[in-house]
């Protein structure tokens, strides 16, 4: 064979080795053990973190400035109060700084009465008995709410971004920022998620679902300077901060977490 011909081959087989898309995540790398029914994932292009939390072995609780003195706290603050293992913001707040921007509940207590019908999702814990799954998110285009909200100790609503039918339902956008999401998977896991990658929601949508997270459904809690993510478990601890959003401080990359009204959190069950 002519040397030309063989150093052309060989230079196309270089080009397809260098240019070919990346293999697919296995599902069993993707995740890090923390504890029983604790587990890790952290992505660095673009910077994803998940936390995922399997019921059976963590509960879940809201915790509400409106419920302690109209005091808000950043999440590591709220973590170390009440002795919680991992927290994200519990959704957006109204411009009073204490009331969730939809409906709100928590056993006795109302934060937010009001159902806000351009946000179709909300997420639910503390079941009052076994006749429903320990936590979801109610896909209000989906499944019966008036049916299922008494079911529920605590319901939190939000925005969806992925349906229950695993459809991406966030409009396009030139926007971007920082995203705190909650997400359920098909076995009935809850996900805290984060990324410090300053996205599109639309398109950052589109990349969870590309992910093997096998995700049910996912709902926006909060984006820019005020989402964050705080983790601290066996000696892995961290914590996310927002700090972008197109039109708002946009070469500003805040070092300090904000304080906020509201978060989810988790602790520990005693088995």
């Amino acid at each position: 064979m002519n040397w030309r011909i063989l150093l052309f081959l060989l230079f196309i087989v270089a080009l397809g080795v260098l240019f070919s898309p990346p293999p697919t995540l296995p599902r069993d790398e993707l995740w890090k053990r923390i504890d029983d029914g604790l587990f890790l994932s952290e992505l660095r292009s673009p910077q994803i973190t998940i936390v995922k939390i399997d019921p059976n072995y963590y509960s879940f609780k809201l915790l509400c400035a409106s419920e302690n003195n109209k005091l808000r706290m950043t999440v590591k603050k709220w973590c170390q109060r009440h002795n919680l293992v991992s927290a994200i913001n519990a959704g957006m707040f109204q411009a009073d700084g204490i009331r969730n921007v939809g409906y709100m509940k928590n056993f006795n207590h109302i934060n937010s009465p009001r159902l806000n019908t351009r946000h179709k999702a909300v997420l639910a814990f503390n079941p009052v008995d076994a006749t429903v799954p320990e936590i979801q998110i109610i896909d209000l285009k989906c499944q019966d709410f008036e049916r299922l909200k008494d079911k529920y100790q605590t319901l939190i609503q939000g925005i969806r971004m992925i349906s229950c039918k695993q459809e991406n339902v966030w409009e396009k956008q030139d926007k971007r920022w920082t995203i705190a999401a909650f997400g359920i998977d098909k076995a009935k896991n809850g996900l805290f998620i984060f990324t410090e990658t300053h996205l599109s929601v639309h398109d950052f949508t589109n990349i969870l679902l590309s992910l093997p997270l096998s995700l049910y459904n996912v709902m926006y809690l909060e984006g820019g300077p005020e989402a964050t993510l705080y983790f601290s478990a066996n000696g892995v601890e961290f914590e996310k901060i927002g700090s972008y959003e197109t039109g708002l401080d946009e070469n500003h990359f805040q070092k300090n977490a904000r304080p906020i009204p509201n978060v989810i959190g988790i602790v520990k069950k005693f088995r």
